[in-house]
């Protein structure tokens, strides 16, 4: 554990738009975003399983969540937009930010089918992890899901996160307990971790099918 002198606290999230090789992030908007969206989960209700909201019924339901989501005090939510499509195919969120601590957590992520197992699902990360640590001075960046939630506990491990334990009964979501599964990163190994990420998503770990030849979880 690092000693911290003149610590002066970390800047409050904002609205920002993200660039990387494979993705853009941007402020997530329900006029410009609902129609893309819902045209890429429609019908895939097992998205909503582990989400607090959702699944919705048609097009105009989404737009209304993602209204709620543009004003939702404590976050700040981000439209994801593969570069080869030019269209929201999910999103993600800096939430519960304590600037004073420098402690903020990446959260209510959804990612459609186009996104999952891809480039630009584990750019979104990393974009926003660099974006969390480099330029609004987090010390601590927290992922935190239901302990039965295996898929997002390996995602976790996977992208750096060091997992910390679980927090027995420590929500109600959709009327059923929660036990939350507790992960963080620390910006004292965010150096290495940004290494990993950037040898992971170079062009050059990639066959001529796209699949990886390294993997993250190596590399890290």
């Amino acid at each position: 554990m690092q000693d911290l002198i003149g610590w002066q606290g970390a800047k409050p999230p904002a609205p920002v738009t993200l660039r990387g090789r494979y993705v853009t992030l941007e402020p997530l908007d329900a006029a410009r975003h609902t129609s893309a969206l819902w045209q890429t989960i429609a019908g895939h209700d097992e998205l909503w399983t582990w989400l607090a909201e959702g699944p919705f019924a048609d097009e105009t339901e989404l737009r209304s969540a993602i209204e709620k989501k543009q004003n939702a005090p404590g976050f700040v939510f981000l439209a994801i937009v593969p570069q080869s499509t030019g269209q929201a195919a999910g999103w993600a969120s800096l939430m519960r930010p304590d600037p004073a601590n420098g402690v903020v957590e990446v959260g209510n992520i959804l990612y459609s089918p186009l996104l999952q197992r891809t480039r630009e699902a584990t750019e979104t990360m990393f974009l926003m992890a660099r974006h969390v640590f480099e330029e609004l001075g987090y010390r601590r960046y927290e992922w935190k899901c239901n302990a039965l939630n295996e898929p997002s506990r390996r995602a976790a491990a996977r992208l750096g996160f060091t997992f910390e334990g679980i927090f027995r009964q420590h929500m109600v979501v959709k009327g059923r307990n929660r036990d939350t599964a507790w992960f963080s990163m620390l910006d004292s190994e965010w150096p290495a971790r940004k290494q990993a990420f950037e040898a992971w998503l170079a062009p050059g770990n990639f066959d001529e099918q796209g699949q990886q030849i390294r993997s993250l979880r190596v590399a890290l």
